[in-house]
């Protein structure tokens, strides 16, 4: 297990992650704060109903909650990541009468083709093994119809972008290019792909076609 992965299922981290550590790291980042990141996570997903949603590596919870409270009727959010010590921290943080908590890998879900209406992974892709796998298992368990969106890790196509991709790389991180994640959602056929570059972090979004088999 690498440093990034390592500090992940870190209690110490798990303790402050959601108050301190990732405001303070993505908004030197990005620019932005958790709260701009939030609403634009409800707004991207078309939340507002009895939707089921998936928020991969969930990490204590801080987005899974924020997520369900805009849920309706029998809408639900599972918050899903590998960290135990995550997970305990969201159990008792983050609890909530529309969301739950499961420890799984992102490289193979455990659920059905097509049991989500909207499926996210916000700020940890460039931590999992194989990102492109965990990205294919999200747009697998999406439902035709529904609305997927990530938050990643960004690398100008520069000099400075490839040094920058070495030195990240030391520690176990990926940066990805502009690239990589559209063009994996136009080949699996999604639709409605945007995508915006916030300094150091990605931020790409897409519809499953409404006719997608999901088998």
């Amino acid at each position: 297990m690498n440093l990034a992965r390592r500090a992940m299922n870190a209690p110490a981290l798990a303790a402050v992650y959601e108050h301190a550590w990732r405001p303070a790291l993505f908004y030197l980042a990005s620019g932005r704060t958790t709260g701009e990141d939030r609403r634009d996570a409800v707004e991207t997903l078309r939340l507002g109903g009895p939707e089921r949603v998936l928020d991969l590596a969930c990490g204590p919870g801080n987005f899974t909650r924020h997520l369900s409270e805009h849920l309706t009727g029998d809408g639900y959010a599972v918050g899903l990541d590998y960290s135990a010590p995550m997970l305990a921290r969201a159990a008792t943080d983050n609890a909530g009468p529309r969301v739950g908590y499961l420890r799984g890998d992102a490289r193979m879900l455990p659920f059905a083709d097509g049991t989500f209406d909207a499926v996210c992974c916000f700020g940890a892709l460039y931590l999992i093994p194989d990102p492109i796998a965990a990205t294919r298992e999200m747009i697998r368990v999406l439902a035709p119809g529904g609305r997927i969106a990530i938050t990643t890790s960004y690398r100008e196509p520069t000099l400075f972008g490839r040094a920058a991709t070495v030195a990240a790389g030391l520690s176990g991180l990926r940066l990805f290019d502009r690239d990589t994640f559209p063009v994996l959602f136009a080949t699996a056929g999604l639709t409605e792909i945007d995508q915006r570059v916030h300094r150091f972090m990605q931020y790409v979004e897409a519809t499953k076609n409404p006719t997608s088999a999901t088998s």
